[in-house]
């Protein structure tokens, strides 16, 4: 099976800090991987030396058996690139976008519209091919950089952040979208929607600190956790100890437990009995993350462990 191998990769910008240090990964170069981590983790710089817009300080990395430093020209004829600061240009057409980004790649007059058109047809933005980008809607503008992209053939699709700024309907939309391409494609996306990546990636990989903290599916990063139940109170000072499992106390007053089954059903009933409002749930990727960083994936700063 074709892969994605990274060994030691590492980024320095100067004589600066290092962005990334020490990457190796080895995964299938199919379906959805979802690099996560939060603002200024290494996201970009990682996507952006694996689609061969930026060198890496040390390292080495192969795509399909292709060396992505020394063979990049090769690479790029495989895939394409959407980046998470890309606009599509406010006084062309969508169809003017596709078409023009089809021709650069190298393609015909002649099959670069007939290709924009299959992918309009496919991303459902055939109705927009006509309009202005600028009279676009938010969805609908990323939809037309996702569908340049596929139009072009590429097996491999690197999208760096592909839904930061839409609304939670165009950002499902686009989510259904990608499920639909990752069978014919092998997709390398960025995001820090914890959720996101939860619903389309077959593996996961968390980045903290230019780090690669962790790597799996969800069944394997689970197992990561010795404690798989989640309890979250509303309530300041609602929960009596001790408790077996770790307790977190968030920035807005109220509780969480990370625990055992057996022990989540105890607490449970006493929370029952004394009238407090909680809710329980098996372990989500946001508690996974914030197990291995330490900090969830969109604050600064969050509530100290007070007992284990």
């Amino acid at each position: 099976m074709e892969r994605l191998e990274c060994s030691r990769i590492a980024k320095r910008y100067g004589r600066g800090a290092y962005a990334l240090r020490d990457i190796s990964l080895s995964i299938p170069a199919s379906g959805i991987f979802a690099l996560i981590g939060r603002n200024g983790a290494g996201k970009t710089t990682l996507v952006r030396i694996l689609a061969t817009q930026l060198s890496a300080t040390s390292g080495s990395a192969h795509i399909d058996g292709i060396d992505v430093l020394r063979q990049a020209q090769k690479l790029r004829e495989r895939i394409a690139s959407v980046p998470q600061e890309a606009r599509a240009v406010g006084w062309l057409t969508a169809r003017q976008s596709m078409v023009s980004y089809l021709l650069w790649r190298g393609f015909g007059y002649s099959e670069a519209v007939e290709k924009a058109s299959r992918a309009a047809k496919q991303l459902g933005i055939v109705g927009s091919m006509d309009l202005p980008n600028r009279m676009l809607s938010g969805g609908n503008k990323r939809k037309v950089l996702v569908a340049s992209a596929v139009a072009s053939g590429a097996r491999i699709l690197f999208l760096d952040e592909p839904t930061t700024g839409l609304d939670p309907i165009s950002r499902k939309e686009l989510w259904d979208i990608l499920m639909s391409l990752k069978g014919k494609h092998f997709i390398f996306l960025t995001t820090h929607y914890l959720e996101e990546a939860e619903y389309l990636a077959d593996k996961i990989g968390i980045l903290d600190g230019g780090r690669l903290k962790a790597i799996g599916t969800m069944a394997e990063l689970r197992k990561m956790v010795k404690r798989h139940y989640i309890i979250r109170t509303l309530s300041d000072g609602a929960v009596a100890r001790p408790v077996s499992g770790t307790l977190t106390r968030g920035a807005d007053g109220h509780y969480q437990i990370s625990t055992t089954e057996s022990e989540a059903y105890r607490i449970s009933k006493k929370l029952i009995k004394r009238g407090i409002k909680f809710s329980m749930n098996p372990l989500t990727l946001d508690d996974i993350f914030y197990y291995i960083v330490k900090k969830p994936i969109d604050a600064d700063d969050y509530g100290k462990e007070e007992s284990r």
